[in-house]
Parts: structure tokens; sequence; C-alpha cells
């Protein structure tokens, strides 16, 4: 039961999180783009792939911090902040609304920079397992 509160709060935490984000880019920027998706996908996939990486088996992180990291911070923080949902039905709305370039642009920025920032946060992570400690 502790599992799904752990998870709940999580997406609390990260869909206020992706609210106030996206918010922001969309007033500073402007809405025309979906900005504000694409920065939350893309800060989103980063923050995912650290994590990722530290809660490997064989990473540094003990059994029950690598339950927090996965039920906590992986589904609920992260599940609750990317927004793949929101991301297929603006690219939708721009396909019915025949503007071709912002969407294929959508679909083109969001799936390469996310897969980029996962990596990074993969080799981020994975480089702090290495370093010697405690």
């Amino acid at each position: 039961m502790l599992a799904y509160l752990w998870v709940a709060l999580g997406g609390a935490l990260g869909s206020v999180s992706r609210f106030w984000l996206n918010g922001l880019i969309s007033e500073k920027i402007g809405a025309t783009f979906p900005w504000g998706t694409l920065a939350v996908n893309v800060t989103g996939s980063f923050i995912i792939g650290i994590i990722g990486a530290l809660a490997v088996s064989e990473g540094r992180m003990d059994s029950q911090s690598r339950m927090f990291a996965t039920q906590f911070l992986m589904i609920g923080v992260c599940g609750g902040y990317t927004t793949f949902s929101s991301f297929s039905l603006q690219t939708l709305n721009l396909l019915r609304e025949r503007e071709w370039l912002y969407a294929g642009g959508n679909m083109i920025l969001s799936v390469v920079l996310c897969m980029v920032a996962v990596w990074l946060g993969w080799l981020l992570g994975a480089t702090f397992n290495s370093m010697k400690g405690n």
C-alpha cells in the first residue's frame, strides 16, 4: 500500500511541476508551437535517464533506495511530469489544422531531443555509479 502512496505523491508533484513549467514557457515564448510541452518532455527524459542509470541493480543504490527511486521518482514524479499524452494530442491538433511543418517539427524535435536527453542523463548517472566512494 505504501508503494501506491509514493507513486501518488510523486505523480502530484510531477503534475504540478509540469503545469508550472509549461505555463511559464508558454507565457514567455508563446503557445503557437508547444515549446512548453517539448521542454517538459526533454527535461523529464533527462531526469528519468539519470534515475534509471542510478537505479539499475548493479548501480550504487541499495534495494530499498532503488525501490523508492523507481516508485516515487520514476513512476510518480516523472510519470506525472512528462507529457507525451499532451504531445500526442497537440500534434494531432496541429495536423488537423493542417500545420504540417509545426506538427512534423514537434514530432521530430520531441523524439530526437528526448532520446538525446535520456542518453545524457544515463551517462551522467552511470558516471556517478562508477565513482569511487561509499
